[in-house]
């Protein structure tokens, strides 16, 4: 559990920091359908951008420590749920978005719960763990 939690929270980092850093650089270029959308969002595009890129660098952070922080893997997963959640506020309200918005929609709502379940997975292993350590003997969370 504790590879595959570090390893999809790293994916999700690196995904992350690459997405904001084109949105930074392509402006309304890189939002689906916006390319005419004037200079106002083009400017939010751009800071949201770099928002997602520092979200990244905490989905990074956390996949460099040992253990894996299980707290902050689910509030950063909780996060990733509200853009989800509020996508599909867009899509009640406003209609169907550009075709490529609903797998980003899926994505977002679906792989939080794999983050909780992991995150829980591992912490209950640590203290399990960490309950039939000797005394004075340090456990391996590799």
């Amino acid at each position: 559990m504790a590879r595959t939690l570090r390893a999809l929270t790293q994916l999700m980092g690196w995904a992350c920091v690459l997405i904001g850093a084109v949105h930074v650089a392509l402006g309304n270029a890189a939002i689906p359908g916006a390319g005419s959308a004037g200079t106002t969002v083009d400017s939010w595009g751009r800071f949201m951008g770099a928002s997602f890129v520092g979200y990244g660098l905490a989905w990074l952070w956390a996949a460099r420590q040992r253990p894996v922080p299980a707290r902050a893997v689910r509030w950063l997963a909780g996060v990733f749920l509200l853009g989800g959640a509020g996508r599909l506020l867009s899509l009640a309200l406003h209609g169907r978005p550009q075709w490529f918005q609903i797998p980003l929609m899926v994505i977002e709502l679906g792989l939080p719960p794999v983050f909780f379940w992991l995150a829980d997975a591992e912490e209950r292993a640590l203290r399990d763990s960490a309950e039939t350590v000797p005394a004075g003997r340090r456990m391996r969370t590799d």
